[in-house]
C-alpha cells in the first residue's frame, strides 16, 4: 500500500464516518415532517444533510485535536485509535483540516441560508447565519482551547440542542418558512437519543476521563447516577415519539418504529453491565437505532 493510500485511511478513520447516520437523523426528521405537511424543498434537504456532514466531521476533528492537546487521548483509551494522539495525523496538518472543514461549513451553510430564507425578511438570514457561526464553534469548541465545554460537564446539554429543536425544527423552517408544534416532540426524541450516545461514550470513558481532567456528565454525577440518567433519557425518547404517534392519529401499522424498541431493551441491559468493550459497541448500537428510528418515521408520515 503506497503512502497516499495509508495518508487516506487515516484521514478516514479520523472523519469517524461511523458518527455521520446519527448527525444525519435530526436533518432528516426535519425534513420527513416537513414532508408530511405538504412543504419539501429539495435543495434544503440536499443543503442541510451537507452542511451537517461537514460540522460533524469538523467536530470530530476538533475532538481528536483536542482531546490529544489535552492528554485525555492517552495510551489508557479504550475504544477506537485517535489520530492525533497515535501519530497518524500531525497535530498542525490536523489544525490545518479544522479550518478547511470549518470554511465548507460555512459555505454550505450559507447556500442553504440563502435558499431556504428566499422571499422572507432579512432577519430571518442574519438569524440563521448566526446559529450556524455558533454551531461551527460549539463543533470546535467542545474540546479545543481553553476551559472547553466538554470539560465541564456541558457536552450533554450542547448535543441535545443542536441534534435535537436545533437540527430537527430548523431544517423543518427552511423547508417550510413556519414552525409546527407537531415538530417538538420528535426533536426531544432525536436529541435524547443523540445524548444518550454521547453519554454511553462517556461512560465508557469514565475512568481515562476522571484521571485526565476531563469533567464530563459521567465523571461529575458518578457511573451509578449516569446510568440511571441513560435510562431515563432513553425511556423520554421513546414516550416523545409514542406520543407524537398518538397526536398524529397513527394506524396501526405506522407504529412500525416500534419495531426498534426491543434494540433499546437490549441496549439499556449492555449499558447495565457496564463494561467497556460492551459499552463502545453500544455507541453504534444507539446511533443506529436513532437514525432507522427516523427512517421507520418517515415510512410512516410518507408511505403508509
Amino acid at each position: 500500500m503506497n503512502v497516499a493510500a495509508i495518508n487516506i485511511k487515516h484521514w478516514l478513520e479520523a472523519f469517524r464516518l461511523r458518527t455521520l447516520p446519527l448527525a444525519l437523523a435530526s436533518v432528516f426528521m426535519g425534513s420527513v415532517i416537513a414532508a408530511y405537511h405538504g412543504i419539501f424543498n429539495e435543495y434544503v434537504a440536499v443543503l442541510t444533510a451537507l452542511t451537517t456532514v461537514f460540522l460533524q466531521i469538523l467536530s470530530n476533528l476538533a475532538n481528536d485535536y483536542g482531546d490529544a492537546a489535552s492528554g485525555a487521548d492517552n495510551e489508557d483509551r479504550v475504544g477506537p485509535r485517535r489520530a492525533v494522539q497515535s501519530g497518524l495525523i500531525p497535530a498542525e496538518k490536523m489544525k490545518k483540516a479544522i479550518i478547511f472543514f470549518s470554511f465548507l461549513a460555512l459555505i454550505s451553510g450559507i447556500a442553504l441560508i440563502v435558499v431556504g430564507t428566499r422571499g422572507l425578511y432579512l432577519s430571518y438570514g442574519v438569524f440563521f447565519f448566526l446559529l450556524g457561526v455558533v454551531a461551527i464553534a460549539a463543533a470546535i469548541k467542545y474540546t479545543v482551547g481553553k476551559n472547553p465545554y466538554g470539560y465541564r460537564g456541558l457536552g450533554d446539554l450542547f448535543v441535545f440542542l443542536f441534534f435535537g429543536p436545533v437540527g430537527v425544527c430548523g431544517t423543518y423552517f427552511l423547508h417550510t418558512a413556519s414552525l409546527s408544534v407537531d415538530v417538538f416532540l420528535p426533536a426531544i426524541a432525536i436529541g435524547l437519543f443523540s445524548s444518550a450516545v454521547l453519554n454511553v461514550n462517556n461512560l465508557r470513558d469514565y475512568e481515562n476521563d476522571k484521571k485526565s481532567g476531563k469533567n464530563t456528565l459521567v465523571v461529575k454525577m458518578g457511573k451509578k447516577n449516569a446510568v440511571i440518567y441513560h435510562f431515563m433519557i432513553i425511556i423520554l425518547a421513546w414516550l416523545s415519539l409514542i406520543t407524537f404517534a398518538l397526536l398524529s392519529d397513527f394506524k396501526t401499522i405506522q407504529y412500525l418504529f416500534l419495531l426498534l424498541l426491543p434494540i433499546s431493551f437490549i441496549h439499556l441491559k449492555a449499558v447495565l453491565r457496564d463494561e467497556n468493550e460492551s459499552l463502545d459497541a453500544q455507541l453504534k448500537v444507539q446511533a443506529l437505532t436513532t437514525f432507522f428510528v427516523v427512517i421507520l418515521m418517515g415510512v410512516a408520515l410518507l408511505i403508509l
